[in-house]
């Protein structure tokens, strides 16, 4: 079962409110239900359609190509305004002329080009032109002579403006109207042609070419926020060097390395694919994945990443993922996946926003009808006054206000090593009053380390006793005994008579000496503990150490404690988590005493211990119904069952992992626990930046509303109001990419 499978809802269809007039999509890029063949007479071919900017389109193209057979598959990507088509040739041929039917023009791409989305010299120069014409009507009508030639001239003007800056909008306007839609495009088409026809063809010519720029405008700026993440992809050189069969070095390109291949990473350059370290030792800066600021020290057997750097000596690495599959671009991938979910907000926007363009177009038509029966307007100024109601009523900006605001903020937590999977878990974690937390490789370094060594009164030499006891850990390959030769740091003496003693320990003779090493219960049965030594044992136990002693035929002679440190972060994490109101409680299988002895040291509020996975589960629920929304923070693994209850699941450590990375909703992509209070800042700060973008929106149209009806609101003035109000809140939302870790932007 997917460990989701408790929190997926149903993928409903939402409408754009105002189809074809944003640069931003609002529903998420999703794939037709594709045929489980194999290509074995057709071809996938990738092609760009310029005007398909919303899902409206996306779902009008869909089912249309729907009924042809010969069809296997679809992708959209509203992002890139491409369509990915899979299937024979002949079905294709007839796909791109339904396409064609339906008003789209359609550009055949390549696929290493189809991350581009070109505003186009062309359409920028057309807009230009458009405005110096629109000047020249307006002048003329201004300061001309009030005679017919002058008039026509004008007149020719201002329809070669409208020509100009206006195609696009008059045939995505007239598909929207076929559908009965009432999109930007349709409410500009008609208000301009209505402008025109009551004789303010230069207003009307203006309007259309400035809607025209900013139009552009508008979508360079969603653009930038759309791309942030994909910029990482810069990061990835596009060759690598590959040792050869006669071990000669040849630079080839980055995508046609093999699996295993054995690569060369020089000091200074970006490492180009993933791998295993199997020669060299270097400082490697992997701020690009993780997010951590300080390099990184690799060995033999270390994993590196893609797009990383390599700062101080050579490496070779043994190839372990293809260049579409690296660490980086999975990353990437998922932030790209996350972008066409809807976040909560984004849904009730758009679900307003449904309401709100018809309830405007209402009001324009009543104030075009009635306004001359019950407030004595001439026919003439009823019209126009509504034709300006009909620019004010797209919902542009309040649906651009959710979108650009979301995506800013994932592609910011990219950049810090943080991946959320999408906006509705980006808002959600502003609402956290609880997090659950594993202990080991989460709090704790995971790692057991000699944290205490005690040498009980003796006639042997201290420096003796270390070297016997680093000799008979030295031969065994226990964890413990590696974390007591790590921590003594001495060189091994020779043995004699080595002997493994199973669940207890090892026996060995050196220098003359009978010695054992070994846990509390091999000491008892030879007899050597005392009610001394048990104390000392009390006092390590009590805080979640293991215990090795070393003892000879007579007496023990030296205490070695081992455990599990805590990072160094994990005390800061869960202080800030403090400061944020936030609730820490560590679940963890260890036992109790354990438990409670690394919840205090690390200032953790509540510690459970002897946690099965089940039992790891029922706490989940406890705390939910105690304190509301939870999250689980594990390894994506042991904890799936806590991790699918949580209201949001955090893996912690998954660089190179594809288990923790499909398993949790936020994924901290290096072990440092305090991404965790910064992807809840991080979330408060987007809940704060989307509102205001909502209030601005609402606000101004609400302005423009009561001007147009009881002032003198005029029509380009109305746009101004819209297509403004729209970069006001894109380029507010624009603003969270210069998130940091602390409470504001720098």
């Amino acid at each position: 079962m997917p460990l989701h499978a408790e929190k997926q809802q149903p993928n409903e269809p939402e409408r754009c409110a105002c189809s074809g007039g944003c640069a931003m999509d609002t529903t998420s890029i999703q794939d037709a239900p594709p045929v489980a063949v194999s290509n074995t007479s057709g071809h996938s071919s990738v092609f760009r359609i310029p005007a398909m900017d919303c899902p409206n389109e996306e779902n009008d193209i869909r089912k249309a190509l729907a009924g042809i057979t010969g069809i296997r598959s679809l992708r959209f990507e509203l992002a890139t305004r491409t369509l990915t088509i899979d299937g024979e040739q002949v079905a294709l041929e007839s796909g791109l002329q339904t396409i064609r039917q339906l008003g789209f023009e359609v550009l055949p791409i390549e696929h290493e080009q189809k991350t581009e989305v070109p505003s186009g010299l062309g359409e920028i120069s057309k807009a230009l032109i458009a405005l110096a014409l629109a000047i020249g009507a307006e002048a003329l009508d201004f300061f001309g002579p009030d005679a017919l030639p002058f008039k026509g001239l004008g007149m020719a003007l201002a329809a070669a403006a409208i020509a100009f800056s206006g195609f696009s909008t008059y045939r995505k306007g007239l598909v929207a109207l076929r559908r009965g839609q009432l999109n930007m495009n349709a409410l500009m088409g008609v208000a301009v042609t209505g402008a025109f026809l009551i004789g303010q063809w230069p207003e009307a010519a203006m309007v259309m070419a400035l809607y025209a720029i900013a139009e552009l405008i508008e979508a360079r700026s969603v653009d930038r926020a759309r791309n942030a993440i994909k910029g990482l992809l810069d990061l990835t050189p596009e060759t690598a060097e590959v040792r050869q069969a006669d071990g000669a070095w040849l630079e080839v390109p980055a995508a046609e390395v093999k699996l295993d291949a054995c690569v060369r990473v020089k000091p200074g350059a970006r490492i180009p694919l993933d791998g295993q370290v199997t020669a060299g030792t270097s400082a490697v800066n992997q701020a690009p994945v993780t997010g951590e600021s300080i390099p990184i020290d690799k060995a033999v057997g270390d994993p590196v990443f893609a797009g990383t750097i390599n700062e101080t000596g050579i490496l070779e690495f043994c190839v372990t993922a293809a260049a579409d599959n690296t660490t980086l671009a999975r990353i990437i991938h998922a932030v790209e996946q996350a972008q066409g979910t809807q976040a909560p907000t984004q849904r009730f926007v758009d679900r307003f926003a449904a309401i709100y363009t018809p309830a405007v177009f209402g009001i324009a038509v009543a104030v075009a009808v009635l306004t001359p029966w019950l407030l004595g307007w001439t026919w003439t100024q009823a019209l126009y006054k509504a034709l300006v109601l009909l620019v004010i009523a797209c919902p542009c900006a309040l649906v651009l206000a959710t979108p650009v605001t979301v995506v800013s903020g994932l592609a910011a937590a990219a950049r810090r090593g943080i991946l959320i999977k999408g906006g509705v878990y980006l808002e959600k974690a502003r609402k956290l009053r609880v997090i659950a937390l594993d202990k080991t490789g989460t709090i704790t370094e995971g790692k057991p380390r000699l944290v205490a060594t005690e040498l009980l009164p003796s006639t042997i030499p201290e420096s003796q006793v270390l070297a016997w006891a680093a000799s008979l850990a030295g031969h065994s390959d226990h964890p413990v005994s590696k974390a007591i030769v790590t921590g003594l740091k001495l060189p091994e003496n020779g043995l004699t008579d080595f002997v493994a003693l199973a669940g207890r320990g090892v026996e060995a003779r050196t220098d003359g000496q009978r010695l054992v090493l070994g846990n509390h219960r091999l000491i008892e049965e030879r007899n050597l503990c005392s009610a001394e030594i048990e104390v000392r044992l009390q006092v390590h136990e009590t805080q979640g150490r293991t215990i090795t002693m070393l003892a000879s035929a007579q007496q023990v002679l030296a205490i070695f404690a081992v455990a599990d440190t805590i990072k160094e972060s994990s005390r800061e994490a869960v202080a800030e988590l403090h400061r944020l109101g936030v609730v820490s409680v560590m679940l963890t299988g260890d036992n109790v005493a354990t438990a409670a002895s690394i919840a205090k040291e690390a200032g953790i509020d509540d510690a459970r211990g002897n946690l099965l996975p089940e039992d790891k589960l029922a706490a989940i629920e406890d705390l939910q119904a105690r304190y509301g929304p939870t999250a689980m923070t594990g390894d994506g693994i042991n904890d799936a069952p806590a991790l699918a209850r949580a209201d949001i699941g955090v893996a912690m450590g998954a660089a190179g992992t594809d288990t923790a990375m499909e398993a949790a909703d936020v994924v901290i992509m290096n072990d440092d626990l305090r991404r965790i209070p910064e992807t809840i800042r991080l979330s408060r700060r987007t809940h704060a930046v989307l509102w205001q973008n909502i209030g601005l929106a609402l606000g101004i149209k609400a302005i423009f509303l009561g001007l147009a009806v009881f002032g003198n609101a005029t029509m380009w003035m109305a746009v101004f109001a819209d297509m403004g109000a729209s970069l006001l809140v894109v380029g507010n939302g624009v603003r969270i990419l210069r998130w940091t870790s602390g409470n504001d932007f720098r």
